[in-house]
């Protein structure tokens, strides 16, 4: 949506053209290998997208927050209070989530218009939420010169959908949001997020994201009852290996699992961390080696893991793996994000990207009765205030 227009369209629903609004940009992301391990302390490789949260904000005299979004249909407002409790399913939980932050940490908040506009789709798995929160932890930081730093506003954006929101999420989502770089990935270690920019070179090769459109909701999802089962593989460790998350464990590891873990299904899950996060190192020092072979290939492993260990991918997402996996010039494909519907991300030789499109969409709407949708991304860079002329 060109900026002017959109612009134009929050006149339209707030009056009062003497004041102009402030734009704001917070990219969604796409992690290429490395799932359901950063809240295990592991291993990830994201990368943020041209696609996003456009938040234009401005500064009121009265005491209420307006908040609109051409993506919803419904238009909230609420009284400022010293701190808000949940909306239930409403979807400003998510930027109320993040103003509570700002005022557990003293800093005022006068009235607000907002509006936002994603072109992420909501629920597939492109990190929807934390856009819409990092948008706005830059937003307010900016207009209240709050002064924190980036790091600071990801963890009050993982605290907001944490402890708001009521989804248990690592810190992946926020943290790739927000120190995002065009042209690179991020090689983050989310035990103690030291990270690493790393060129994404894919030479030859384009990233495909494919849709399922089977929405779920994570809240609703298995995905805190993953986590648990994670938990639970560290309490039943402790005796004999006294560490804070799985993966201070390495794959070399495995049998201490595999003799300490009689719960067949605890034992899969912890499988999948230790076997995850080598597979991100092998990754990583594969696109570093411009072996891209040896990154699909690792991407496939990823999916076969995520299917049969850990158990998140599902009819939907099956499909268009196993199906795509099929098709000339795809060098590897996989599920991304939490699982249970949402997107597949695939590495495609260029000649053949309009090919694994039109067959794939075609085989996969045949076999589950779902029309597909299909995105080609550029990479971006991470939240931010944008030029509203532009």
């Amino acid at each position: 949506m060109e900026t002017k227009f959109f612009s134009e369209k929050f006149f339209e629903k707030y009056g009062n053209r003497k004041i102009n609004p402030v734009l704001f940009f917070s990219p969604g992301r796409v992690n290429l290998i490395g799932e359901h391990t950063d809240y295990n302390g592991g291993y990830v490789f994201p990368c943020t997208l041209n696609y996003g949260t456009y938040l234009l904000i401005r500064k009121t005299n009265s005491n209420t927050l307006r908040f609109s979004s051409v993506n919803f249909s419904n238009d909230e407002e609420t009284e400022i209070s010293e701190l808000f409790i949940n909306k239930g399913s409403n979807w400003i939980n998510y930027p109320l989530g993040v103003i509570n932050e700002f005022l557990k940490k003293g800093i005022k908040v006068c009235g607000l218009d907002f509006f936002y506009y994603g072109d992420v789709p909501d629920g597939a798995g492109l990190s929807s939420s934390a856009s819409i929160e990092m948008v706005t932890a830059v937003a307010l930081n900016d207009l209240f010169g709050a002064g924190f730093d980036m790091l600071e506003l990801v963890h009050m954006s993982q605290r907001a959908e944490n402890e708001f929101v009521g989804m248990n999420c690592g810190i992946m989502d926020q943290f790739s949001v927000g120190f995002g770089k065009k042209d690179h990935a991020i090689f983050l270690n989310c035990d103690n997020l030291g990270y690493e920019m790393v060129p994404l070179n894919l030479k030859n090769h384009s990233l495909i994201i494919t849709n399922t459109n089977k929405k779920r909701g994570l809240t609703d999802s298995k995905y805190n009852e993953r986590r648990s089962e994670c938990e639970k593989a560290v309490e039943l460790l402790k005796p004999f290996r006294p560490v804070k998350n799985l993966s201070r464990l390495s794959v070399e590891e495995i049998p201490l699992l595999e003799e300490h873990i009689t719960d067949p299904v605890i034992l899969r899950r912890a499988r999948h961390v230790l076997s995850e996060n080598q597979r991100v190192l092998d990754a990583v020092k594969a696109l570093k080696d411009n072996n891209i072979q040896a990154f699909g290939s690792l991407m496939n492993q990823s999916h076969d893991s995520l299917k049969n260990d850990y158990e998140v991918t599902g009819i939907e997402l099956d499909t268009l793996v196993y199906e795509g996996r099929e098709l000339p010039g795809v060098t590897g494909t996989r599920m991304t994000g939490a699982g249970f519907g949402g997107c597949t991300v695939s590495i495609v030789k260029n000649e053949y990207t309009t090919e694994f499109i039109t067959r794939l969409a075609e085989i996969y709407t045949r076999q589950t009765g779902i029309t597909p949708d299909f995105y080609l991304p550029e990479t971006g860079n991470g939240a931010g205030k944008k030029d509203i002329t532009s």
